[in-house]
């Protein structure tokens, strides 16, 4: 793990493999940059350079209160990667990370080669959702992270994975509180990135499990048919959000595909 000072934070980050063809993947919330081991190894061992780094708030990186909003995010990537001379890559993100890359789609597509969309949603937040990610950040600044961990890690992670599920509970409860509670709120006040799926020009592939509840199929059929570019749309069979961890070698097959188009 090396560290860059960005944006007035330090960021933590994994820059693994010499390829001159970039691979930069996003971690979800509340995880850190290790989510992506199985994909940093399998993709580096291919010639691939792979950059994966810890979010503000997350991980390695510094925790900052209050809200931090996507496009905040965004910058950070963008900023990470000028200080890493890198210019074009292939960005991949799940979840949350997902969201932050429609983000740097839309600020700075110019930049991308190809998209991962795993498990995410484009839609804004609705005032429901608004509410239970506020409470929900509340309550993580006032009881910390282990009830979280501990509710929805089943959700997380399909149940016949336990080794996997275990990986992910230990990802949750070591999270940084005010920067999970950070994201939660800067999540609800997310924009509706449809009419930026729209103007995607690259290869894109959306994947998801089969069994997701945060993200369901359905919300990866929304995206899939709104992008004009070359996409794929893959439903991990068996896997519920973190399909990149509980079917690694069906998701890296797919990422294949598209790294081939890249």
């Amino acid at each position: 793990m090396t560290t860059a000072n960005v944006n007035g934070i330090t960021i933590g980050y994994d820059d693994t493999g010499t390829g001159e063809d970039v691979l930069v993947l996003v971690h979800g919330h509340p995880f850190d940059r290790t989510m992506w081991h199985p994909q940093v190894e399998h993709f580096s061992a291919r010639g691939w350079r792979v950059i994966a780094a810890d979010l503000r708030g997350y991980g390695a990186s510094t925790v900052v209160p209050g809200i931090t909003t996507l496009d905040v995010f965004a910058q950070d990537i963008k900023g990470l990667l000028d200080h890493l001379n890198v210019d074009k890559f292939v960005l991949g993100g799940l979840s949350m990370g997902g969201q932050i890359v429609m983000q740097c789609a839309q600020d700075f597509p110019e930049r991308i080669k190809a998209l991962i969309l795993a498990d995410t949603f484009a839609q804004s937040e609705t005032e429901e959702g608004r509410r239970n990610r506020n409470a929900m950040a509340d309550r993580l600044l006032a009881e910390g992270m282990s009830g979280y961990a501990t509710e929805v890690k089943w959700k997380m992670v399909a149940r016949h994975n336990p080794e996997a599920a275990e990986f992910v509970a230990g990802l949750m409860h070591n999270a940084p509180p005010q920067g999970a509670a950070a994201a939660l709120r800067g999540r609800a006040e997310r924009p509706d990135y449809t009419a930026t799926l729209a103007k995607i020009t690259v290869p894109t592939l959306v994947i998801v499990g089969s069994d997701d509840e945060y993200t369901p199929v359905k919300d990866a059929e929304y995206m899939h048919e709104r992008i004009q570019a070359p996409k794929t749309l893959e439903i991990v069979e068996g896997a519920a959000h973190m399909p990149n961890l509980e079917r690694p070698d069906t998701f890296n097959k797919a990422v294949d595909q598209l790294l081939a188009q890249a």
